[in-house]
């Protein structure tokens, strides 16, 4: 069980002004859907509330649920007074939703050749005590259960329970890192069974152009995942990774492990899906400058400067002559969430198509020019209850990532040594950020593989503090790492841009586990890969060879 961990714990401050409304400030991910919660709390109609965001960095989808937001504002609302809340980094820690804890129990099968004929796959997720998102979670877990690979016969059921654990919910991958760590190393473990090499086996069983996945549907187009594979073996330099500069204590070992991954982006199952954007150009005889609205929530990703650089890109403006208003419910309007890495493309294209519009405006000699463009995608659908068809996502993003680890067999310490991480993102409009993007999200992904263990025991929270609850640090971070960027355009995105900044998360903890075994021959099949479990595993290798 992790949690997300952002730096600035839960805060915020609310008022009730003469008008009748309530405004709340804070931070969060979705303005609208805030306001629409906080209304129907309070029996207001929604125009009555205002929610406005800072750009406070750190969400990873802790800050989906409400926390704060309803508390200042049944408090301001009552008390007509202003009130102010900041919560403890214990309280924080406590009170926010968790990734979900997953047991997966599968059983996979391959003819000799080494094409996957057959997965059966049980995939039960802890979802604490209240529901939160964990029916969403276990949708995208199960699709995920057998990883990014052309499989004739799946079967997979997925069951997310109720328990006297803390609530469960949107965490960066949405069920999906928990799913292909075990896909990933069944895939692995059944090329080793079977005397291919498991690059070789991934090459024969990799998802491409017109392949179908386990809903029966084919995949949206843009199907890259074997690129990302190529690519990152490319720029791995296999043969150097395996070489020591200096000769190792006998107790240190080095493996290399290789993983990819699939994640959607945007909603799912269904779930409506859209962006809305205004653009409003001012100006005599030619365009002074751009006023953008958009209800897009910076958590520190780097939207904000995105969605101005789409903007401008589309006008033809520099970018200082774009102004953004993105963070007051009453003055932009509904983008959806900053979340499933869909801001770039779904803020993205109706910031652009919005400016597109107010552009044609423009030249019709209208001054100033409005625009206003909701723009949604090709429609998702429910799974069938019966068959599990259904068309579930309009876009994946795919990763493919090999990694070096250190093992010390001694203390079970592990060491990430070096990490290339392959993606395509479609479009890079930013690419300064995607590289932030790759290597923050690696860095939440090793604490996820490696330390982060949120502890409970009696109902009790044993891991409140940062000093219990371990988070990485510069030190636990690899030595290297290589961001590779393909652009294969995205027929949905401005630009072709795709959403990515989970991607990394997805294969990482896997790509580890890989490696151990790699290095010393044992297999852990359970996170955080802690030193005392790596000892474990390393004794159970030694007595099952006995």
């Amino acid at each position: 069980r992790a949690g997300p961990s952002f730096p600035a714990p839960g805060a915020g401050g609310a008022c009730a002004v003469d008008e009748g409304r309530v405004v709340v400030e804070t931070a969060g991910q979705w303005l609208h859907e805030d306001r629409r919660q906080i209304a129907a709390m309070l029996r207001l109609p929604e125009e009555q509330v205002v929610v406005r965001y800072a750009a406070i960095g750190g969400a990873f989808g802790g800050r989906e649920d409400l926390s704060i937001q309803h508390l200042l504002a049944l408090a301001a609302w009552k008390l007509r007074r202003p009130v102010a809340l900041v919560w403890s980094r214990e309280e924080s820690i406590i009170a926010h939703h968790k990734r979900h804890p997953v047991i997966v129990r599968c059983r996979w099968g391959a003819r000799r050749d080494g094409r996957i004929t057959a997965v059966q796959s049980t995939v039960v997720a802890d979802g604490g005590a209240y529901a939160s998102t964990s029916a969403e979670v276990i949708k995208v877990a199960t699709l995920f259960a057998s990883g990014c690979y052309e499989v004739e016969h799946i079967s997979a059921d997925g069951y997310a329970v109720y328990t006297n654990n803390v609530p469960s919910g949107a965490f960066r991958g949405f069920g999906a890192p928990q799913a292909q760590f075990a896909s990933e190393i069944m895939v692995t473990r059944l090329a080793h069974a079977l005397g291919i090499d498991p690059v070789e086996m991934r090459r024969i069983n990799l998802y491409r152009e017109g392949s179908r996945e386990p809903t029966q549907n084919v995949l949206p187009p843009g199907v890259s995942v074997r690129e990302c594979l190529e690519a990152a073996l490319a720029h791995a330099d296999l043969e150097r990774g395996q070489k020591s500069d200096a000769p190792l204590p006998a107790y240190i070992r080095r493996g290399v492990g290789v993983a990819c991954g699939i994640k959607n982006v945007g909603y799912s199952f269904g779930y409506p899906e859209q962006a809305t954007a205004t653009v409003e150009l001012h100006g005599g005889a030619t365009i002074e400058h751009a006023v953008v609205r958009v209800g897009a929530a910076d958590v520190g990703q780097g939207a904000h400067l995105a969605l101005r650089q789409i903007a401008a890109e589309a006008l033809g403006l520099p970018l200082e002559r774009v102004q953004m208003i993105t963070d007051d419910s009453s003055q932009a309007p509904n983008a959806g969430s900053a979340s499933a890495s869909r801001m770039t493309l779904m803020g993205g294209r109706a910031v652009h198509d919005a400016a597109r519009a107010a552009l044609r405006q423009w030249q019709d000699e209208e001054r100033p020019a409005r625009a206003t463009v909701q723009f949604r995608p090709p429609a998702t659908t429910p799974l069938d209850p019966r068959s599990g068809a259904g068309t579930p996502n309009y876009c994946y993003g795919y990763v493919a990532q090999v990694v070096e680890v250190e093992v010390n067999t001694l203390t079970g310490q592990v060491r990430v040594l070096r990490v290339v991480s392959a993606h395509d993102v479609g479009r890079a409009i930013n690419r300064q950020q995607v590289e932030g993007q790759i290597e923050g999200c690696l860095a939440q992904a090793i604490g996820y593989a490696l330390l982060e263990h949120f502890q409970m025991r009696d109902g009790k929270v044993l891991t409140p503090h940062f000093s219990t609850y371990l988070l990485p640090t510069t030190l636990d971070m690899p030595e290297e790492i290589v961001p590779v960027i393909l652009e294969r355009a995205d027929t949905n995105g401005p630009y072709g841009a795709r959403g990515m900044s989970e991607m990394p998360l997805v294969p990482l903890a896997a790509a580890i586990a890989i490696a151990i075994h790699d290095a010393t021959g044992a297999w852990l099949n359970q996170q955080p890969m802690t030193p005392e479990r790596v000892l474990r595993a390393l004794e159970h290798r030694d007595t099952s060879s006995r």
